[in-house]
């Protein structure tokens, strides 16, 4: 009986929904690495950015985002990508390109694959268990403090837009 009690918790528990941040790392553009982890009871929206987008002055929203609700706990990601081939060369381009243009402070990782084979394995899993996987360059990814999805949106809504900061709102203490 014992044993059979033992099978059932453990096959009950497999069941259980992973959490999006289990795992999940990237390189981060000022070196060394970003671990989604360490973000555990914040929440998290992450989004692919590209410096030479038409969307690229979203950054200024991200960084507003980041200003008023950073000290409550959100944190916001910019992952830098070339997936549609809109990204500046190297790392130090982004990152001087980002100061300069934007006075960007918000954590940012290292140029990194969204889409397709090769795309970094947290995009893999979104597109694989959630079916989002970014159609251009700034789409967002919310996630709350335990690490689940809460919403996505694309890249015609602006991050300051009232449909992404409820949800931020709700997420807060």
């Amino acid at each position: 009986m014992r044993r059979l009690m033992l099978v059932a918790l453990f096959s009950a528990a497999a069941l259980l929904p992973v959490p999006v941040l289990a795992g999940y790392s990237f390189a981060s553009i000022d070196g060394g690495m970003i671990d989604l982890d360490d973000y555990r009871g914040k929440p998290v929206l992450v989004v692919n950015t590209a410096s030479l987008c038409g969307f690229a002055p979203q950054f200024n929203d991200l960084q507003a985002l980041q200003d008023d609700y950073g000290a409550e706990g959100l944190v916001v990601l910019a992952v830098p990508s070339d997936d549609f081939s809109q990204e500046l060369n190297d790392a130090a381009e982004i990152k001087e390109f980002c100061a300069a243009n934007f006075d960007l402070t918000l954590p940012m990782t290292d140029i990194t694959h969204v889409v397709g084979p090769d795309a970094h394995p947290f995009y893999a899993m979104l597109r694989a268990e959630h079916g989002f996987e970014p159609g251009w360059n700034f789409n967002k990814v919310l996630l709350d403090g335990q690490g689940e999805l809460v919403a996505t949106w694309g890249s015609l809504t602006v991050p300051t837009a009232s449909v992404i900061t409820r949800e931020i709102e709700a997420l807060l203490p």
